[in-house]
């Protein structure tokens, strides 16, 4: 399933992350580290993949487009439970 947010949006998921997060996405997903950074606007491809994510130009950082939201919904739900606590 797609979705399509701002592209301020998904960095401020990011940078609201607990630290170590983007690490335990990876393990869970079987992914490098910085396959997990360029799906949140990385750019290194040297050593990670790009994930599905589309950044076309506009207001607010552009709109991108996820392809896939595994990635977003676990870090939306780290976040979940981080506000719990």
């Amino acid at each position: 399933m797609t979705k399509t947010i701002t592209f301020n949006d998904l960095r401020r998921i990011k940078d609201s992350l607990p630290e170590g997060s983007i690490h335990q996405i990876a393990d869970k997903l079987n992914l490098t580290v910085q396959t997990v950074r360029n799906y949140f606007g990385g750019t290194n491809y040297e050593f990670g993949k790009n994930c599905g994510v589309h950044i076309e130009p506009g207001p607010d950082g552009g709109i991108v487009v996820l392809d896939d939201t595994t990635i977003y919904d676990m870090a939306v739900e780290i976040l979940q439970e981080q506000d719990k606590e």
